[in-house]
C-alpha cells in the first residue's frame, strides 16, 4: 500500500521522531511509504530546550523525510497539503500530540481523496498545560479524521470524550530496540562515574514541571544513604528550583545531575546502570520512557495517573502508587528493594517482550486500516 506519514522526523529530535522512525522502517518492508516532517516546528522563543534538532554525529535514523510545512505560518499550510496529495497514498497517517497542530493537519485530510484513509495517531490529545484555544483546535482536527490510534487507557478516554462515535484502536507503545545492546551493570556505572555498589533510581528524559521530579528529589531524602539517584535529561522548565532542591537536601554526593538531552547512543549506558526507572509524573497520557526501559530489562515505579497501571503494573512489570506524593513514591522505593522485586518483575517483561513489537504495531495498523469503510 502507498502510505505517507505526517511527524516530527530527522533532523528534528526527541520521543515523537524516534517513534515514527521505527515506525516508518516497519511498514517499508510491506508497503511505499513516503515522510514528511516540519519545516519549523516550534519558533525559537516558544522552544523551551538548547536546539530542536539531534546533533550529527548522534546515531538516530536518518529518515529521509521532506521537510513541507512551519507551524506558524499558515502561508506553508496549502502547498504542504499539495505535497502530500501528490503522494496519491492510500492512507494518510498523521501524528498528533500539540493543539495548534490541529489546523494543519485538519486541512491535510480535509484536501485528501475521500478513497484515502485518513488515520491520526495520537499521542496527546489534551495538553499537560492547557491553554484556552485547545478545545476548539482538537474538535476541527478530529472531524476531519476517519480513525484514530491511541496508546493508552487514558487518551482512549479523552477521544471518546471529544468524540463519542470515533473508530479507534488501542495498541500498547511498542519498545524501542534500536538503543543498543544492555551492558553490565558495573561497567556502566563504572563509565557514568557513580558507586557500583549503591541501590540505583533513575529519573530520565525531558523534564518538566507535571513529571514530577520535585517529588522525587523530596522522596530521595527520606531514604537512607544505600540509594543514589540519576536525574537524566534536559530541563523544559526552572532548572533553579531543582537545582536549589539537590543543593539544599544534604544528600548532593549522592545525586548525579545531568541537564542536557541525552543521543541515541548514550541511552543504553544509564539504563544499563538502573535498578529501578523511576516516573513520578502528576499526569500523563503514555511516555516513550516504560518502551526504553523494559527494553532494557528496567522494572519501573510510576504514579497512578494516564495508562501506567495497566503498563505497568497489571502485567506485572513494576510498581505503580496511588497518587502523586512523596511519601508514596519512597514507600514504593522501599517496598522494590526489601522485597526483592526485581527478578519478578524482569521475568514479566521478558513474557511481554515478544507482545510488544514493531512488527505486531504495524501489522495491526495495516489490518485495522483495511478493516475501514
Amino acid at each position: 500500500m502507498k502510505i505517507s506519514i505526517f511527524s516530527a522526523f530527522y533532523p528534528y529530535r526527541g520521543g515523537i521522531a524516534q517513534f515514527n522512525a521505527r515506525l516508518y522502517r516497519e511498514l517499508e518492508k510491506k508497503n511505499l511509504v513516503t515522510a514528511y516532517t516540519f519545516k519549523k516546528q516550534y519558533p525559537d522563543f516558544l522552544f523551551p530546550g538548547t536546539t530542536q534538532f539531534v546533533d550529527e554525529k548522534d546515531s538516530s535514523d536518518k529518515i529521509r523525510a521532506e521537510r513541507i510545512v512551519s507551524t506558524f505560518n499558515p502561508f506553508t499550510y496549502y502547498p504542504a497539503s499539495k505535497k502530500i496529495n501528490a503522494s496519491q497514498p492510500d492512507i494518510f497517517v498523521a501524528n498528533f500530540w500539540m493543539s495548534f497542530f490541529g489546523v494543519f493537519l485538519g486541512l491535510f485530510a480535509k484536501r485528501l481523496p475521500k478513497s484515502t484513509k485518513k488515520i491520526a495517531v495520537i499521542h496527546n490529545l489534551i495538553p499537560h498545560e492547557p491553554r484556552f484555544f485547545d478545545k476548539w483546535l482538537i474538535r476541527y482536527f478530529l472531524k476531519r479524521y476517519d480513525a484514530f490510534v491511541v496508546m493508552s487507557d487514558a487518551v482512549r478516554n479523552d477521544l471518546i470524550q471529544f468524540k463519542p462515535d470515533a473508530k479507534y484502536i488501542q495498541m500498547n507503545h511498542p519498545w524501542y530496540d534500536h538503543f543498543g545492546d544492555k551492558m553490565d551493570v558495573s561497567v556502566a556505572r563504572e563509565k557514568i562515574g557513580i558507586d557500583s555498589t549503591k541501590k540505583t533510581l533513575l529519573f530520565f528524559g525531558l523534564i518538566r514541571d507535571y513529571k514530577g521530579l520535585d517529588l522525587l528529589l523530596d522522596a530521595f531524602n527520606m531514604l537512607d544513604d544505600s540509594y543514589q539517584l540519576l536525574i537524566v535529561g534536559e530541563v523544559y522548565s526552572k532548572l533553579e528550583m531543582y537545582q536549589d532542591k539537590i543543593n539544599q537536601s544534604g544528600n548532593k554526593e549522592r545525586i548525579l545531575f545531568l541537564n542536557k538531552y541525552i543521543e541515541d547512543h548514550e541511552v543504553n549506558l544509564y539504563f544499563s546502570a538502573a535498578d529501578l526507572c523511576i516516573l513520578p509524573y502528576r499526569t500523563a497520557t503514555q511516555s516513550g520512557i516504560t518502551a526504553t526501559s523494559f527494553h532494557f530489562d528496567v522494572p519501573i515505579l510510576a504514579t497512578n495517573v494516564g495508562g501506567f497501571k495497566s503498563q505497568i503494573q497489571m502485567p506485572g512489570m513494576g510498581i505503580v502508587v496511588d497518587s502523586p506524593d512523596s511519601l508514596l513514591i519512597q514507600d514504593g522505593i522501599e517496598k522494590y528493594f526489601n522485597e526483592n522485586l526485581k527478578s519478578q518483575f524482569v521475568g514479566a517483561i521478558h513474557v511481554e517482550k515478544s507482545k510488544n513489537t514493531w512488527e505486531t504495531y504495524a501489522d495491526k495498523l495495516i489490518s485495522f486500516c483495511q478493516e475501514l469503510p
